[in-house]
This record gives structure tokens, C-alpha cells and sequence, in this order.
């Protein structure tokens, strides 16, 4: 098995066992809304206000959405061809998907972006293809991800492919597909955007949201972004302190043009215990944006403060 593989496979572990944990864990810890200060209203409700929810209820079951057959990509000897939505009681929903390698080399096909109803969704896919032969895969829709955006139907599923060989060198990258399910026309495109501005300039607003104190890692601080600034965006926290203490914030999102996301940023619970901070009282930090292609800087914010008593 290729290097690269390897370590896409051991990412796609983790990925998915925190998906698992997450789903299996605290979803009615109640989560204190992110205000410029005062008292916070706590809420129970999971649905749109975290990604701690169940994977297993997030969105309409597969007997509820389906696809017609398309060919997603055929070129360069890749074909991919989309066959079915489905649905798994632990990995959540996804796309059955044919790889069909009619070239004369091996490749890996993977995903460089997963976008659900306009927000970004990690993808799990990864696909190895011996020249000549052919696999089913799926690539499933983080169901914890779709329920923290707010999404009950799955109308438009939009992704970006990409195949190398084992020497790491890009057969394509970017290549564009799409497809419509069933529910199209039902899909609620409306944004999950309640909570404080705290970001609104180059056209990338970003808005706090909840958080969570017993999240599966530490604390996380959910946050809506949504970019319209022409370019695809990434987004990264720079000299962000808890109660006076610099913290490490654990947080990296790109989000692609006319595209939203829901995010959260971590702070592990050592570095919490390791400072004494038992409740979230003072939270400062700066939002560096750049553009996700050229990896230009588009902005540094000023710094942000925000409270979650």
C-alpha cells in the first residue's frame, strides 16, 4: 500500500471514531451562547447548535432520498459514476460510487472538497484503484457535520475530485461534479447564522455561535462563516487567550466561494486544567484570513473579544 494511503487511512480512522464519539456523546450538554458579555442563556437543544449530535437522525433516511445514476467524471482513464444514496447506521449517508480506473497506472481518488446544500462537509473518502480494475465506494456525509449546519434534507451534493499516483503526482485535481437528489426542491437553504457577529469585513462573515465546555476534546466554540469575497478563503486563529491565558487553538477551515460552513474551534481540556480555568469568562482572539489557492493574506483582524458566562 502507497505511503500516502497509508496515512490517509490512518486520518480517515480518526476522523471517523471522533465522528462516532462525538455522536455518542454529549448532545444534551446544554452549550452557552457566545455574547459581548453578561449572562448567557443555556439551551439543551441539539439540532442546530452543535456537532455533537447523533449520526444516526440527522438527516431523511435513503427510502426518503434518491439519486438517478450519473457519471461524475470521466477522464485522463477515471471514471466515477454516482449509483445510489444510501445510508449506514453508524457512518450516516452517503454516495455509492463506482471507480472504474482504465488507465495503464494505479491512482488514488480522493476529494479535495464536499459541499452539502452550500455548506463545506468533511468528506470520508479515499479510494485506491489498480490499473484496469474497478471498486464500489461510498463516500459518506459527515451526518454530525449536517445536523450542526441545520441540514435535515440532502438536496445538492457538490464535490471536488482528485487522482495521483504513488509517487504523489496529481493525475487532476479539482475536478468539478454535482449531483441533485430527490429532495431538491425541498431543501432549506436558509442560513444557520443566529448568534454574535464577531467577523465582517472582505466579504467573510463569521459568527459565534455556542460553547461547549464538555466537548469530546476540551471546549469548542462553534462558529458560522460564510464567504462572498470572489475567492476561496481560509480561515485560522491567531494569539487567542482564555481568561487572560494564551491558549492553542485547534481550528483551520477553508470554505469555498458562495459557500457556508459551521466550524468550532478546540481548546484541548489539559491546557484548560493545566491554567486552572474552570468556566469560560474572557475570550480574545484574531481571525487570520488568506486566500485558500495562492495562500495570500486577505486579512488580519483586529483583536476580538467575546464572552461565554
Amino acid at each position: 500500500m502507497k505511503k500516502r494511503t497509508k496515512l490517509l487511512a490512518l486520518v480517515l480512522s480518526v476522523v471517523t471514531m471522533s465522528s462516532m464519539l462525538f455522536g455518542c456523546g454529549t448532545s444534551a450538554t446544554p452549550k452557552k451562547n457566545i455574547v459581548a458579555g453578561g449572562d448567557t442563556t443555556e439551551t439543551g437543544e441539539a439540532k442546530t447548535e452543535g456537532s455533537t449530535g447523533s449520526d444516526t437522525d440527522a438527516v431523511q433516511t435513503s427510502s426518503d432520498v434518491s439519486i438517478e445514476e450519473k457519471v461524475l467524471v470521466d477522464q485522463d482513464g477515471i471514471k466515477i459514476t454516482a449509483t445510489e444514496y444510501v445510508t449506514d447506521g453508524i457512518m450516516g449517508d452517503g454516495i455509492k460510487l463506482l471507480v472504474e480506473n482504465n488507465s495503464d497506472t494505479d491512482y488514488t481518488i480522493g476529494c479535495d472538497a464536499l459541499i452539502v446544500n452550500d455548506y463545506m462537509i468533511t468528506d470520508l473518502f479515499s479510494a485506491d484503484v489498480a490499473a484496469g480494475k474497478k471498486s464500489n465506494e461510498i463516500m459518506y456525509l459527515s451526518s454530525s457535520e449536517l445536523k450542526a449546519a441545520g441540514i435535515d434534507t440532502v438536496g445538492k451534493v457538490e464535490m471536488y475530485f482528485h487522482a495521483y499516483d504513488s509517487n504523489w503526482d496529481n493525475l487532476f485535481q479539482n475536478v468539478y461534479a454535482e449531483i441533485e437528489t430527490s429532495e431538491f426542491a425541498n431543501m432549506d437553504t436558509t442560513p444557520n447564522d443566529e448568534g454574535m457577529e464577531l467577523y465582517n469585513e472582505n466579504g467573510v462573515r463569521i459568527v459565534g455561535k455556542t460553547v461547549d465546555e464538555n466537548s469530546f476534546w476540551g471546549t469548542a466554540f462553534l462558529l458560522y462563516i460564510e464567504n462572498t469575497s470572489g475567492k476561496n478563503v481560509g480561515i485560522s486563529v491567531d494569539n487567542m487567550s482564555v481568561n487572560g491565558y494564551m491558549m492553542t487553538p485547534y481550528f483551520s477551515t477553508t470554505v469555498y466561494d458562495g459557500k457556508k460552513a459551521i466550524d468550532d474551534i478546540t481548546i484541548l481540556s489539559s491546557e484548560l486544567e493545566d491554567n486552572g480555568i474552570e468556566s469560560i469568562d474572557q475570550v480574545e482572539l484574531k481571525f487570520h484570513i488568506y486566500n485558500a489557492d495562492s495562500y495570500d493574506t486577505i486579512a488580519d483582524s483586529d483583536t476580538i473579544t467575546f464572552s461565554a458566562k
